[in-house]
């Protein structure tokens, strides 16, 4: 059922999702995917898609991907909670056998952003652009503290899972779409609506995320995971807004490193130079943009 606006009058924008249509776009052989599944509701489609890949794995041996047209307990990196209202969002879970180097994967996260970015400038016509490690940022008002003049629409979780026929990674993608400002969680978040976004389309914009993904998922393949041979390390890093920016990070264990962010390491770690010129690889932390470059 469409969610309904102040005067009764169902929603379009919050109309949910179309399985049939969705099917014959996406799936072999017309399209990338082997395996696709649209639910109504559930509490987390990653934690949806590691419990089946656990349990039988040969059923999600291909590309796969589930939706859910509403996630009730969605979550994101560290175990922070991830809500979104009924039909504004997508949220969605992809299943991919990367068969690269286990050392490759800590790029996985930035490759989907990659993936995030290209269909939103695509189909939003809005200039989304990554913040390391896992969030898609777009334009916002005032700066915020520790976000600078941007705002997060969309975050990424990626999980390997490891089974009896190999190597498993559930890749989660979030996207606030359709939002009011009453209804996001943070004064961080935004949504593609708020940004000024030329195109609200639920179903459009999972069809380019989708193909874009495939893309990237392609290169890197036909790289061996070669990130930086493939060309695919210097993308990310043209549509990353940490690069450049004065950064705060918090590292485990409670310890701060303050400094600018200059580069992307050959395993996708974060080249912070601090203060005193020393240069500090950043593999894991909470990073806050203190100012844009």
């Amino acid at each position: 059922m469409c969610a309904a606006t102040m005067d009764g009058m169902a929603d379009p924008l919050r109309a949910p999702l179309g399985a049939d249509a969705l099917s014959t776009l996406l799936l072999a052989p017309a399209g990338p995917l082997d395996r696709l599944e649209v639910v109504a509701s559930t509490g987390s489609t990653n934690d949806d898609l590691v419990a089946a890949l656990r349990t039988d794995p040969r059923a999600w041996a291909g590309t796969g991907l589930l939706v859910a047209d509403h996630q009730l307990a969605g979550h994101g990196r560290a175990g922070r909670g991830w809500e979104t209202p009924a039909g504004t969002s997508l949220t969605c879970s992809f299943v991919t056998w990367p068969e690269v180097d286990v050392d490759a994967l800590g790029w996985l996260p930035l490759l989907a952003g990659l993936g995030v970015v290209t269909a939103v400038r695509a189909t939003a016509g809005v200039r989304a652009e990554l913040k390391w490690p896992n969030d898609v940022l777009v334009p916002g008002d005032e700066p915020l503290e520790g976000w600078g003049s941007a705002r997060k629409v969309s975050g990424i979780l990626t999980q390997a899972v490891p089974t009896p026929i190999g190597l498993a990674v559930v890749v989660g993608i979030g996207v606030n779409v359709a939002q009011r400002s009453d209804e996001l969680a943070v004064p961080s978040a935004t949504s593609l609506a708020l940004a000024g976004a030329r195109d609200l389309d639920r179903e459009t914009m999972l069809v380019a995320l989708v193909e874009s993904l495939a893309q990237v998922t392609a290169r890197w393949r036909a790289a061996d995971g070669d990130v930086v041979g493939s060309g695919l390390a210097a993308d990310v890093a043209a549509v990353c807004r940490t690069l450049g920016t004065r950064v705060r990070v918090e590292l485990p264990g409670d310890e701060l490193l303050e400094g600018t962010a200059t580069a992307l390491d050959d395993d996708a770690a974060l080249l912070v130079v601090a203060d005193d010129g020393t240069t500090h690889r950043v593999l894991a932390g909470d990073v806050r943009h203190v100012r844009d470059a």
